[in-house]
């Protein structure tokens, strides 16, 4: 199972993706194995145009499996920024990006992204989890 991140999000419609890869993540869908939480799709809908795409797009997503944030989830996520600021990296990553790596990592669950931030937070905190990205960085 991947958790969703809005960088791989916006990016699954660009050209410069590979096909191969446009075919595997499409596949992954069908399949149930992409899921979303709720930092993911805050920021799906804040990139909404109205209210009526708003209403469609989270109908959609909320089609797609659904990992909660609960107190142990809030935990590690406070966990991992205190491990970043002690090594002076806490502004390193997003409040919503640590949200979905510490689901993530709390799940048993990977990350399907395209952003360095994952990587930050698996190199630099105790948050365990399959850092995934959509194509090589700088590619897209």
């Amino acid at each position: 199972m991947l958790l969703l991140d809005n960088s791989a999000w916006a990016r699954l419609d660009l050209a410069a993706l590979a096909q191969d890869r446009r075919a595997q993540i499409a596949s992954m869908f069908e399949d149930g194995e992409i899921a979303v939480c709720a930092p993911f799709l805050l920021e799906a809908g804040w990139s909404a145009r109205g209210a009526a795409d708003h209403a469609e797009l989270l109908a959609d997503l909320l089609q797609l499996p659904r990992l909660r944030i609960d107190a142990q989830v809030e935990d590690a996520a406070l966990d991992a920024q205190r491990e970043l600021a002690r090594r002076g990296h806490h502004r390193s990553a997003s409040p919503s990006d640590l949200l979905i790596a510490a689901c993530a990592h709390v799940n048993g669950a990977g990350v399907l992204h395209y952003d360095r931030d994952y990587d930050v937070l698996g190199e630099l905190t105790g948050l365990v989890f399959d850092s995934q990205w959509l194509a090589p960085a700088g590619s897209l």
